[in-house]
């Protein structure tokens, strides 16, 4: 594969924080929370009531007509790659779309319209959709995103749980560096606020019970964290190769300089504890990025709260970095996003990148006593990063073992 530099010409995101990624980055710095108590019906027997819904209904932006013909999951990459392809300024550049791919994640897929053409099923089978096939299949958000732009050069679904964000970009990454496009769209959705994943996730013992103080509840590092805050939305990132963007003057926000991707072979939902599998997905990062542990200055950690999973991550990096990460400053958005399962690595990296483009690091909000096992230089307040060249990692970890780093720099 050849060394291809591979740079960010654009951003769309909408989050529990906001409906854009300027929206979302404010909320970021200001340390806001998203996460709220349901109040709909259906929550009122469940254990746990508590999530972070995207900020803006995706129906109050789409078409009604095209919303309609979209599962939620669906609807949320579609809003979110809409704004990162204006940002890149790619409306009236002439794009060859042959030279045009996507890579579009999601951990679950179209949950909403599988559950309600079932329950339509159970009633009258001629309730059933005719189009619910084509709106529930897990590749649906991706392949909406390539018609509303015409991309020929392929579509990707990359399904791998918690992972799903980060192996997607990784995707896109690896298709400019074959050749096979110029400009990807990549990242990945989530729209699973429902009564089942919220069940499901509780009976795991996986969300945090926190229901009468939502906004305290996700606590990534803090001694009493107790599990992870469901968050929905959407992340997409515009991917170009670096004479591509350069050729028609694209602004650039960062360099994604390189992936690492790993399993744990572990167990189907506890990381491995001694960090090894997330550790070589870090380690694969830095070298495909031609980086030392002395380049990386920020870790966007993938930190979702639970008891063994930040621990596990923490020996990691201190494992990858050794000594180095003692000036690596790391952040934890899913404090206030909640944990967007396939699209928490994108919406993710988004952070990271803006995180490179502005140097300053948001802060980790409600560690109000950081966990002792946890050796990092954690930012509980907005922190400057350095000048110079630096560079930052993005960790993303997901049940049955998918460990996805991705590394950016600055340019």
């Amino acid at each position: 594969m050849s060394k291809t530099r591979v740079v960010i010409t654009g951003l769309g995101a909408t989050t529990p924080l906001g409906g854009d990624v300027a929206g979302t980055w404010e909320g970021l710095l200001a340390g806001r929370s998203g996460a709220r108590r349901l109040t709909d019906e259906w929550v009122q027997n469940l254990a746990v009531q508590i999530a972070a819904p995207a900020a803006v209904e995706p129906t109050e932006v789409l078409e009604r007509v095209k919303a309609r013909r979209l599962d939620r999951n669906a609807q949320l990459a579609v809003v979110a790659a809409r704004e990162a392809w204006a940002d890149a300024g790619l409306e009236d550049s002439g794009l060859d779309k042959e030279r045009l791919g996507v890579a579009c994640a999601s951990g679950i897929g179209g949950l909403h319209t599988t559950l309600a053409n079932y329950d339509a099923l159970k009633s009258n089978p001629r309730r059933v959709s005719p189009l619910a096939i084509p709106m529930l299949m897990p590749n649906s958000s991706a392949a909406y995103v390539s018609l509303e732009f015409g991309a020929k050069a392929g579509v990707h679904t990359p399904v791998s749980a918690c992972a799903s964000g980060n192996e997607a970009i990784a995707l896109g990454l690896d298709q400019i560096r074959l050749g096979r496009a110029d400009v990807v769209l990549a990242g990945g959705t989530e729209g699973a606020i429902m009564a089942l994943p919220l069940a499901a996730f509780g009976m795991m013992q996986a969300l945090s019970k926190r229901n009468d103080d939502p906004e305290k509840a996700s606590r990534p590092w803090d001694v009493d964290r107790d599990g992870f805050l469901l968050g929905e939305g959407a992340g997409i990132l515009v991917l170009e190769s670096y004479e591509h963007a350069k050729a028609r003057g694209a602004r650039i926000y960062a360099e994604l300089a390189g992936a690492g991707i790993s399993a744990d072979g572990h167990d189907i939902a506890q990381p491995d504890p001694t960090g090894s599998g997330a550790r070589r997905a870090m380690e694969r990062a830095l070298s495909e990025g031609d980086l030392t542990p002395a380049d990386i200055f920020h870790i966007n950690a993938h930190a979702t709260s639970t008891p063994q999973g930040d621990i596990a991550e923490s020996l990691a990096i201190r494992q990858a970095l050794g000594r180095e990460a003692d000036h690596a400053v790391a952040t934890a958005p899913k404090s206030m996003i909640g944990h967007l399962l396939g699209a928490a690595g994108a919406v993710e990296s988004i952070a990271t990148v803006l995180a490179l483009h502005h140097r300053v690091s948001p802060p980790t909000i409600n560690v109000d006593k950081l966990d002792d096992q946890i050796e990092l230089d954690v930012a509980t307040e907005q922190r400057r990063l350095a000048d110079g060249d630096i560079a930052a990692l993005n960790n993303s970890f997901g049940f049955g073992g998918h460990n996805a780093a991705i590394a950016f720099k600055t340019v």
